[in-house]
Protein backbone atom coordinates (compact mmCIF):
# COMPACT_ATOMS: atom_id res chain seq x y z
CA UNK A 1 0.00 0.00 0.00
CA UNK A 2 1.33 3.45 -1.00
CA UNK A 3 0.90 6.95 0.43
CA UNK A 4 0.25 9.76 -2.07
CA UNK A 5 0.08 13.50 -1.34
CA UNK A 6 -1.08 16.15 -3.81
CA UNK A 7 -1.53 19.73 -2.64
CA UNK A 8 -0.42 23.33 -2.52
CA UNK A 9 0.45 25.86 0.18
CA UNK A 10 1.47 29.46 0.76
CA UNK A 11 4.96 28.48 -0.45
CA UNK A 12 3.63 27.64 -3.91
CA UNK A 13 0.43 29.62 -4.51
CA UNK A 14 -0.69 33.14 -3.55
CA UNK A 15 -3.89 33.67 -1.59
CA UNK A 16 -5.89 34.54 -4.73
CA UNK A 17 -5.24 30.97 -5.92
CA UNK A 18 -5.49 29.18 -2.56
CA UNK A 19 -8.91 30.63 -1.85
CA UNK A 20 -10.29 28.76 -4.86
CA UNK A 21 -9.69 25.45 -3.08
CA UNK A 22 -10.32 26.51 0.52
CA UNK A 23 -12.73 23.73 1.52
CA UNK A 24 -15.01 23.80 4.54
CA UNK A 25 -15.44 20.77 6.83
CA UNK A 26 -18.32 19.27 4.89
CA UNK A 27 -16.57 19.78 1.54
CA UNK A 28 -13.36 18.23 2.88
CA UNK A 29 -15.25 15.20 4.17
CA UNK A 30 -17.05 14.78 0.83
CA UNK A 31 -13.73 14.97 -1.05
CA UNK A 32 -12.22 12.28 1.19
CA UNK A 33 -15.22 10.04 0.52
CA UNK A 34 -14.94 10.71 -3.21
CA UNK A 35 -11.28 9.67 -3.23
CA UNK A 36 -11.95 6.50 -1.25
CA UNK A 37 -9.28 6.06 1.41
CA UNK A 38 -8.21 9.67 1.87
CA UNK A 39 -7.83 12.74 4.10
CA UNK A 40 -8.37 16.34 2.97
CA UNK A 41 -6.42 18.93 4.97
CA UNK A 42 -7.61 22.46 4.12
CA UNK A 43 -6.47 25.53 6.10
CA UNK A 44 -5.75 29.19 5.37
CA UNK A 45 -2.26 28.31 4.18
CA UNK A 46 -2.71 24.95 2.45
CA UNK A 47 -5.00 22.44 0.80
CA UNK A 48 -3.60 18.92 0.69
CA UNK A 49 -5.06 15.56 -0.29
CA UNK A 50 -3.57 12.41 1.26
CA UNK A 51 -4.54 9.11 -0.35
CA UNK A 52 -3.86 5.49 0.57
CA UNK A 53 -3.66 3.51 -2.65
CA UNK A 54 -2.20 0.65 -4.64
CA UNK A 55 -2.17 2.75 -7.83
CA UNK A 56 -0.08 5.91 -7.43
CA UNK A 57 -0.75 7.31 -10.91
CA UNK A 58 -4.52 6.89 -10.60
CA UNK A 59 -4.56 8.51 -7.15
CA UNK A 60 -2.54 11.48 -8.40
CA UNK A 61 -4.83 11.89 -11.40
CA UNK A 62 -7.98 11.93 -9.24
CA UNK A 63 -6.43 14.41 -6.80
CA UNK A 64 -5.36 16.74 -9.62
CA UNK A 65 -8.90 16.65 -11.01
CA UNK A 66 -10.17 18.02 -7.68
CA UNK A 67 -7.44 20.68 -7.48
CA UNK A 68 -7.37 21.38 -11.22
CA UNK A 69 -7.52 25.17 -10.81
CA UNK A 70 -4.13 25.10 -9.10
CA UNK A 71 -2.45 22.45 -11.26
CA UNK A 72 0.74 24.46 -12.01
CA UNK A 73 1.19 25.15 -8.28
CA UNK A 74 0.61 21.59 -7.05
CA UNK A 75 3.27 19.41 -5.45
CA UNK A 76 3.19 15.61 -5.47
CA UNK A 77 4.90 13.52 -2.81
CA UNK A 78 4.95 9.78 -2.10
CA UNK A 79 5.51 7.53 0.89
CA UNK A 80 8.39 8.71 3.12
CA UNK A 81 8.53 12.18 1.53
CA UNK A 82 4.77 12.59 1.98
CA UNK A 83 5.00 11.41 5.59
CA UNK A 84 7.90 13.77 6.38
CA UNK A 85 5.94 16.67 4.89
CA UNK A 86 2.89 15.86 7.02
CA UNK A 87 5.03 15.57 10.16
CA UNK A 88 6.54 19.02 9.44
CA UNK A 89 3.06 20.42 8.91
CA UNK A 90 1.78 18.98 12.21
CA UNK A 91 4.84 20.33 14.02
CA UNK A 92 4.18 23.83 12.68
CA UNK A 93 7.42 23.86 10.69
CA UNK A 94 5.73 24.41 7.33
CA UNK A 95 3.35 27.13 8.52
CA UNK A 96 3.41 30.78 7.52
CA UNK A 97 4.10 31.28 11.22
CA UNK A 98 6.52 28.50 12.26
CA UNK A 99 5.63 27.09 15.65
CA UNK A 100 1.98 28.12 15.62
CA UNK A 101 -0.11 25.60 17.52
CA UNK A 102 -3.43 25.79 15.70
CA UNK A 103 -2.28 23.52 12.87
CA UNK A 104 -2.04 20.49 15.19
CA UNK A 105 -5.78 20.70 15.88
CA UNK A 106 -6.47 21.17 12.18
CA UNK A 107 -4.49 18.03 11.32
CA UNK A 108 -6.40 16.11 13.99
CA UNK A 109 -9.76 17.33 12.69
CA UNK A 110 -8.84 16.41 9.11
CA UNK A 111 -7.82 12.93 10.22
CA UNK A 112 -11.09 12.42 12.09
CA UNK A 113 -13.10 13.56 9.05
CA UNK A 114 -11.15 11.40 6.62
CA UNK A 115 -11.85 7.95 5.24
CA UNK A 116 -8.37 6.51 5.57
CA UNK A 117 -7.38 2.89 6.09
CA UNK A 118 -4.56 1.41 8.12
CA UNK A 119 -1.74 3.34 6.41
CA UNK A 120 -3.38 6.77 6.61
CA UNK A 121 -4.49 6.20 10.18
CA UNK A 122 -0.94 5.28 11.13
CA UNK A 123 0.72 8.24 9.37
CA UNK A 124 -1.71 10.80 10.81
CA UNK A 125 -1.44 9.40 14.34
CA UNK A 126 2.34 9.43 13.98
CA UNK A 127 2.20 13.03 12.68
CA UNK A 128 0.16 14.14 15.69
CA UNK A 129 2.68 12.40 17.97
CA UNK A 130 5.55 14.18 16.19
CA UNK A 131 3.77 17.53 16.53
CA UNK A 132 3.20 17.06 20.26
CA UNK A 133 6.79 15.89 20.74
CA UNK A 134 8.16 19.00 19.04
CA UNK A 135 6.08 21.21 21.31
CA UNK A 136 7.15 19.30 24.41
CA UNK A 137 10.87 19.12 23.63
CA UNK A 138 11.54 22.48 21.94
CA UNK A 139 10.63 26.09 22.56
CA UNK A 140 9.55 26.75 18.98
CA UNK A 141 5.95 27.21 20.08
CA UNK A 142 6.71 29.61 22.95
CA UNK A 143 5.41 33.09 22.16
CA UNK A 144 5.43 32.44 18.41
CA UNK A 145 4.85 35.19 15.92
CA UNK A 146 1.37 35.03 14.44
CA UNK A 147 -0.49 36.63 11.58
CA UNK A 148 -2.49 38.52 14.21
CA UNK A 149 0.63 39.92 15.86
CA UNK A 150 2.01 40.68 12.39
CA UNK A 151 -1.16 42.64 11.61
CA UNK A 152 -0.67 44.68 14.78
CA UNK A 153 3.02 45.26 13.96
CA UNK A 154 2.03 46.42 10.47
CA UNK A 155 -0.49 48.89 11.90
CA UNK A 156 2.20 50.25 14.22
CA UNK A 157 4.59 50.67 11.28
CA UNK A 158 1.96 52.63 9.33
CA UNK A 159 0.73 54.88 12.15
CA UNK A 160 3.90 55.04 14.26
CA UNK A 161 1.92 55.10 17.51
CA UNK A 162 -1.36 53.23 17.89
CA UNK A 163 -2.45 55.18 20.95
CA UNK A 164 -5.89 56.54 20.13
CA UNK A 165 -6.04 54.56 16.86
CA UNK A 166 -9.57 53.27 16.21
CA UNK A 167 -9.94 49.66 15.05
CA UNK A 168 -12.84 47.87 13.42
CA UNK A 169 -12.66 44.07 13.66
CA UNK A 170 -14.74 42.11 11.18
CA UNK A 171 -15.14 38.56 12.44
CA UNK A 172 -15.56 37.26 15.97
CA UNK A 173 -13.47 34.06 15.94
CA UNK A 174 -10.12 33.05 17.40
CA UNK A 175 -8.04 35.03 14.90
CA UNK A 176 -10.08 38.15 15.63
CA UNK A 177 -9.57 37.66 19.38
CA UNK A 178 -5.82 37.35 18.88
CA UNK A 179 -5.75 40.47 16.72
CA UNK A 180 -7.73 42.35 19.35
CA UNK A 181 -5.28 41.43 22.12
CA UNK A 182 -2.24 42.33 20.01
CA UNK A 183 -3.67 45.68 18.94
CA UNK A 184 -4.78 46.59 22.46
CA UNK A 185 -1.33 45.74 23.83
CA UNK A 186 0.07 48.38 21.45
CA UNK A 187 -2.36 51.04 22.57
CA UNK A 188 -5.09 50.77 19.90
CA UNK A 189 -8.77 51.21 20.71
CA UNK A 190 -11.09 48.41 19.52
CA UNK A 191 -14.15 50.45 18.61
CA UNK A 192 -16.36 47.67 17.25
CA UNK A 193 -16.37 43.94 16.51
CA UNK A 194 -18.69 42.92 13.69
CA UNK A 195 -19.92 39.33 13.41
CA UNK A 196 -22.18 37.46 10.99
CA UNK A 197 -25.27 39.01 12.58
CA UNK A 198 -24.13 42.62 12.21
CA UNK A 199 -26.05 44.42 9.48
CA UNK A 200 -24.22 46.09 6.61
CA UNK A 201 -25.37 49.61 7.58
CA UNK A 202 -23.76 49.31 11.03
CA UNK A 203 -20.49 48.09 9.52
CA UNK A 204 -20.41 51.05 7.13
CA UNK A 205 -21.11 53.39 10.03
CA UNK A 206 -18.15 52.02 12.02
CA UNK A 207 -16.00 51.92 8.90
CA UNK A 208 -16.40 55.69 8.49
CA UNK A 209 -14.75 56.24 11.88
CA UNK A 210 -12.05 53.54 11.79
CA UNK A 211 -8.33 53.97 11.23
CA UNK A 212 -7.68 50.22 10.91
CA UNK A 213 -9.84 47.34 9.70
CA UNK A 214 -8.85 43.74 10.41
CA UNK A 215 -11.08 41.12 8.83
CA UNK A 216 -11.05 37.36 9.50
CA UNK A 217 -14.40 35.76 8.70
CA UNK A 218 -15.24 32.49 6.95
CA UNK A 219 -17.59 34.19 4.49
CA UNK A 220 -17.54 32.74 0.96
CA UNK A 221 -17.47 36.18 -0.70
CA UNK A 222 -16.21 39.71 -0.03
CA UNK A 223 -17.44 41.23 3.22
CA UNK A 224 -16.37 44.70 2.07
CA UNK A 225 -16.13 45.78 -1.56
CA UNK A 226 -14.43 48.84 -3.01
CA UNK A 227 -17.60 50.93 -3.59
CA UNK A 228 -18.65 50.47 0.04
CA UNK A 229 -15.26 51.53 1.37
CA UNK A 230 -15.06 54.51 -1.00
CA UNK A 231 -18.52 55.67 0.03
CA UNK A 232 -17.73 55.38 3.75
CA UNK A 233 -14.22 56.85 3.67
CA UNK A 234 -14.30 59.70 1.17
CA UNK A 235 -10.53 59.60 0.68
CA UNK A 236 -9.52 59.43 4.36
CA UNK A 237 -6.52 57.24 5.18
CA UNK A 238 -7.40 53.65 6.12
CA UNK A 239 -5.30 50.53 6.75
CA UNK A 240 -7.05 47.25 5.98
CA UNK A 241 -5.64 43.83 6.87
CA UNK A 242 -7.35 40.75 5.43
CA UNK A 243 -6.51 37.59 7.39
CA UNK A 244 -9.17 35.42 5.75
CA UNK A 245 -8.96 32.69 3.11
CA UNK A 246 -11.06 33.08 0.99
CA UNK A 247 -10.40 36.82 1.22
CA UNK A 248 -12.91 39.09 2.94
CA UNK A 249 -11.80 42.35 1.35
CA UNK A 250 -12.09 43.27 -2.31
CA UNK A 251 -8.54 43.66 -3.77
CA UNK A 252 -9.80 46.75 -5.65
CA UNK A 253 -9.85 48.58 -2.30
CA UNK A 254 -6.09 48.95 -2.61
CA UNK A 255 -6.63 51.23 -5.63
CA UNK A 256 -8.70 53.72 -3.62
CA UNK A 257 -7.02 56.93 -2.54
CA UNK A 258 -5.80 56.71 1.05
CA UNK A 259 -6.54 52.98 1.40
CA UNK A 260 -3.76 50.48 2.10
CA UNK A 261 -4.83 46.85 1.84
CA UNK A 262 -2.71 43.88 2.95
CA UNK A 263 -3.66 40.21 2.75
CA UNK A 264 -2.31 37.22 4.64
CA UNK A 265 0.54 36.68 2.17
CA UNK A 266 1.72 40.27 2.58
CA UNK A 267 2.36 39.62 6.28
CA UNK A 268 4.96 36.91 5.59
CA UNK A 269 7.92 39.30 5.55
CA UNK A 270 6.90 40.78 8.91
CA UNK A 271 6.55 37.33 10.40
CA UNK A 272 9.97 36.29 9.07
CA UNK A 273 11.64 39.23 10.83
CA UNK A 274 10.25 38.16 14.20
CA UNK A 275 11.41 34.56 13.79
CA UNK A 276 15.16 35.13 13.62
CA UNK A 277 15.59 34.09 17.26
CA UNK A 278 13.75 30.80 16.73
CA UNK A 279 16.22 29.28 14.29
CA UNK A 280 18.02 27.03 16.79
CA UNK A 281 14.70 25.73 18.11
CA UNK A 282 13.52 25.14 14.56
CA UNK A 283 16.65 23.08 13.87
CA UNK A 284 15.95 20.93 16.93
CA UNK A 285 12.34 20.52 15.81
CA UNK A 286 13.47 19.48 12.31
CA UNK A 287 15.72 16.79 13.81
CA UNK A 288 12.83 15.40 15.87
CA UNK A 289 10.53 15.34 12.87
CA UNK A 290 13.15 13.64 10.68
CA UNK A 291 13.68 10.94 13.31
CA UNK A 292 9.94 10.29 13.58
CA UNK A 293 9.66 10.14 9.79
CA UNK A 294 12.42 7.52 9.67
CA UNK A 295 10.51 5.42 12.21
CA UNK A 296 7.37 5.63 10.12
CA UNK A 297 9.34 4.67 7.01
CA UNK A 298 10.64 1.56 8.77
CA UNK A 299 7.08 0.60 9.73
CA UNK A 300 5.73 1.18 6.22
CA UNK A 301 8.61 -0.72 4.65
CA UNK A 302 8.00 -3.66 6.98
CA UNK A 303 4.51 -4.04 5.47
CA UNK A 304 6.14 -5.54 2.37
CA UNK A 305 7.76 -8.36 4.34
CA UNK A 306 5.22 -8.99 7.10
CA UNK A 307 3.10 -11.36 4.94
CA UNK A 308 6.22 -13.36 4.02
CA UNK A 309 7.30 -13.54 7.67
CA UNK A 310 3.82 -14.64 8.73
CA UNK A 311 3.71 -17.29 5.99
CA UNK A 312 7.17 -18.56 6.92
CA UNK A 313 6.26 -18.89 10.59
CA UNK A 314 2.94 -20.53 9.74
CA UNK A 315 4.74 -23.04 7.49
CA UNK A 316 7.33 -23.80 10.18
CA UNK A 317 4.60 -24.32 12.77
CA UNK A 318 2.72 -26.59 10.36
CA UNK A 319 5.83 -28.74 9.87
CA UNK A 320 6.42 -28.89 13.63
CA UNK A 321 2.87 -30.08 14.26
CA UNK A 322 3.08 -32.63 11.43
CA UNK A 323 6.28 -34.13 12.84
CA UNK A 324 4.82 -34.28 16.34
CA UNK A 325 1.76 -36.02 14.92
CA UNK A 326 4.02 -38.63 13.30
CA UNK A 327 5.62 -39.25 16.69
CA UNK A 328 2.28 -39.56 18.47
CA UNK A 329 2.85 -43.27 19.13
CA UNK A 330 5.93 -42.38 21.18
CA UNK A 331 4.52 -39.21 22.72
CA UNK A 332 1.43 -40.92 24.08
CA UNK A 333 3.65 -42.90 26.44
CA UNK A 334 4.82 -39.63 28.06
CA UNK A 335 3.08 -38.03 30.99
CA UNK A 336 1.53 -34.54 30.70
CA UNK A 337 4.59 -32.64 31.93
CA UNK A 338 6.86 -34.51 29.52
CA UNK A 339 4.53 -33.78 26.59
CA UNK A 340 4.54 -30.09 27.50
CA UNK A 341 8.34 -30.17 27.60
CA UNK A 342 8.48 -31.63 24.07
CA UNK A 343 6.02 -29.00 22.83
CA UNK A 344 8.09 -26.24 24.42
CA UNK A 345 11.44 -27.50 23.09
CA UNK A 346 10.20 -27.91 19.51
CA UNK A 347 8.54 -24.47 19.60
CA UNK A 348 11.79 -22.90 20.86
CA UNK A 349 13.75 -24.59 18.06
CA UNK A 350 11.37 -23.07 15.46
CA UNK A 351 11.54 -19.63 17.07
CA UNK A 352 15.33 -19.62 17.27
CA UNK A 353 15.71 -20.79 13.69
CA UNK A 354 13.39 -18.05 12.43
CA UNK A 355 14.58 -15.25 14.72
CA UNK A 356 17.54 -14.06 12.65
CA UNK A 357 15.80 -14.43 9.24
CA UNK A 358 12.91 -12.36 10.63
CA UNK A 359 15.27 -9.60 11.78
CA UNK A 360 17.16 -9.64 8.47
CA UNK A 361 13.91 -9.41 6.50
CA UNK A 362 12.81 -6.35 8.48
CA UNK A 363 16.25 -4.76 8.05
CA UNK A 364 16.11 -5.41 4.32
CA UNK A 365 12.68 -3.80 4.17
CA UNK A 366 14.02 -0.60 5.76
CA UNK A 367 16.83 -0.60 3.15
CA UNK A 368 14.33 -0.96 0.27
CA UNK A 369 15.35 -4.59 -0.43
CA UNK A 370 12.40 -6.03 1.44
CA UNK A 371 10.40 -7.13 -1.61
CA UNK A 372 13.40 -8.98 -3.07
CA UNK A 373 14.09 -10.79 0.20
CA UNK A 374 10.41 -11.58 0.72
CA UNK A 375 10.17 -13.08 -2.77
CA UNK A 376 13.32 -15.12 -2.13
CA UNK A 377 11.86 -16.51 1.10
CA UNK A 378 8.62 -17.44 -0.63
CA UNK A 379 10.58 -19.20 -3.39
CA UNK A 380 13.02 -21.04 -1.10
CA UNK A 381 10.31 -22.36 1.22
CA UNK A 382 7.62 -22.84 -1.40
CA UNK A 383 5.24 -20.50 0.42
CA UNK A 384 1.88 -20.13 -1.29
CA UNK A 385 2.51 -22.90 -3.80
CA UNK A 386 -0.19 -25.08 -2.30
CA UNK A 387 -2.69 -22.24 -2.81
CA UNK A 388 -1.66 -21.98 -6.46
Amino acid sequence: MRLVLVGTSHHHAPVELRERVAFGKDEARAIAERLGSAVCLSTCNRTELYVETEDVEDAERRCVEILAELEPALYRLHDQAAALHLFRVAAGLDSLVPGEGEILGQVRAAHEAGTGGRLLDRVFRHALHAGRKVRAQTAIGESPASVSSAAAALAEQVFGDLAGCTVLLVGAGKVSDQASRNLRSRGAHIAFVADSKTDRARIEEELARADVVVSSTSAPGYVLDAPTVERARSGRRLLLVDLAVPRDLDPAIHELAGCYLYDIDDLEAIVAETLAGHRSEAERAEAIVAHEADKFHEWQASLDVVPAIASLRARAEEIREEELAKAEGFLERLDESQRRAVESITAQIVNKLLHLPTIRLKQAAAAADGVIYADAVRHLFGLGEDDD
